[in-house]
């Protein structure tokens, strides 16, 4: 139920980063070294070409599995994943 609640409310709505080096986005589009790109857990939570009724409340959308970091970006992903993730999910449960 935690993990829902966080979808659609991150602890952080909204979150930046600057390229070290050119790079380019899954879509395709060009980032050069040095630009900054922010994106928006709060609205990636929301989006309908993520998520099933993604203004519904579902406690039971995570049941029994882990959503990918890449979908559910409350947390970061990949290498950047957020170090105090675990203890913020086991603290939420408390």
């Amino acid at each position: 139920m935690l993990q829902e609640v966080i979808r659609l409310h991150p602890p952080v709505p909204g979150d930046s980063k600057e390229a070290v080096r050119d790079d380019v986005l899954p879509d395709g589009t060009k980032v050069p070294k040095g630009a900054g790109v922010m994106y928006r857990p709060y609205l990636f939570g929301r989006s309908p070409l993520l998520w099933k009724d993604p203004l519904r409340f579902d406690p039971q959308r995570f049941m029994g599995k882990k959503p990918s970091q890449f979908k559910y970006s409350a947390f970061n992903a990949g290498p950047r994943l957020c170090l105090g993730m675990n203890l913020a999910l086991l603290v939420g449960e408390l």
